[in-house]
């Protein structure tokens, strides 16, 4: 193994173990975090994820495991950006919880320097592979964001539907995809993103080649999927299929895996309630929030759910990543699309 390869190995160990309870951090010791956090008295997450099937209950069982209640301020990511600048900058400090995607809040860490450590969360010992390596001392992965594909059945016949990335590639295809704009932040990024470390730049030039239609609107792209203007979509938020399940229409999980964005927790610096807000992180994490998430079809980060699912449901949070997340890649894989995609 290559020395680099092991400082990488033993940096992220060493991240994961930060979160993680030691011999000095016992049973005894979180109940003063949960009491420390009762006495704050609520807790406000600021997040770009507009999830009311999710956002909501997770606030209502918080509150009523813990009597905390949850406040949510909803905006765009360069919103809450912004937000919390002006607050750490004017020492005005409102926000406790950043519940947005893991690469923004990796960003924001290194150049923002607005969020505190962690600490240690007990629930993360749930973590499962790659999300163990992808937590660090500033946050913890809580759920993920699944792409893949959605084909219209009265166009596409069942030995005709697309099972891998690569049979996107088939000329059949030419012409008559619509994709997420992968110059732009969203899901087709990260695919684009996704796609080049599985398969390198030779598979996006001839997915580019095919000439997919390329838009920036996910809920518009898959009426026209629905209302068969176009037979194939990708990528798929396959967590939206319930918005349109009735339809004529099937999503499609990759034989290789999904493209995928995961979405992490993060306390921000001089928060004002800091307990509640590590107890929030940590409860992302239980069984109860990730069961939650999987009947949304999110993917989960935990091993394991207790619940019974449907065979769709475990199917969806179950779903094997593509690759792992990189996010230092991100600038670079931007320019590229813009090359490709003149």
């Amino acid at each position: 193994m290559r020395k680099a390869t092991v400082r990488a190995a033993i940096a992220a160990t060493l991240s994961l173990l930060m979160l993680l309870p030691c011999a000095a951090q016992t049973a005894r010791e979180w109940e003063t975090v949960i009491a420390a956090a009762k006495r704050e008295g609520e807790v406000t997450v600021y997040t770009a994820y507009l999830s009311p099937r999710t956002n909501d209950p997770i606030a209502k069982a918080f509150e009523k495991k813990y009597g905390i209640p949850v406040n949510y301020l909803a905006a765009r990511g360069s919103e809450i950006r912004e937000r919390i600048r002006a607050e750490q900058n004017a020492g005005r400090f409102l926000g406790d919880v950043l519940h947005h995607a893991l690469s923004s809040v990796s960003t924001w860490a290194k150049d923002d320097n607005n969020l505190m450590p962690l600490g240690n969360i007990p629930n993360a010992l749930n973590l499962k592979q790659p999300f163990k390596t992808l937590a660090d001392r500033f946050q913890v992965p809580i759920f993920t964001i699944n792409y893949g594909f959605l084909v219209n059945t009265r166009i596409v016949k069942p030995q005709d539907e697309p099972k891998s990335w690569t049979d996107l590639l088939d000329p059949k295809w030419k012409g008559k995809m619509i994709s997420d704009d992968p110059r732009a932040a969203g899901g087709g990024a990260v695919m684009f993103r996704m796609l080049h470390d599985r398969f390198g730049k030779d598979y996006l030039e001839k997915f580019a080649a095919q000439k997919p239609v390329l838009g920036r609107d996910y809920a518009v792209m898959a009426r026209r999927v629905a209302q068969a203007e176009f037979p194939l979509y990708v990528p798929y938020i396959l967590s939206d299929y319930s918005n349109i399940k009735g339809l004529p229409v099937k999503f499609i999980v990759p034989e290789e895996g999904v493209s995928y964005g995961s979405y992490a927790a993060a306390v921000m610096r001089n928060a004002p309630h800091p307990n509640a807000a590590r107890l929030l992180a940590d409860f992302y994490l239980s069984d109860e929030v990730q069961t939650i998430y999987a009947r949304e079809a999110h993917g989960i980060v935990v091993e394991k759910i207790s619940a019974e699912v449907s065979a769709e449901v475990g199917q969806l949070m179950n779903a094997k990543p593509l690759v792992k997340e990189n996010f230092p890649a991100i600038d670079a894989m931007y320019d590229l699309a813009k090359r490709i995609y003149k």
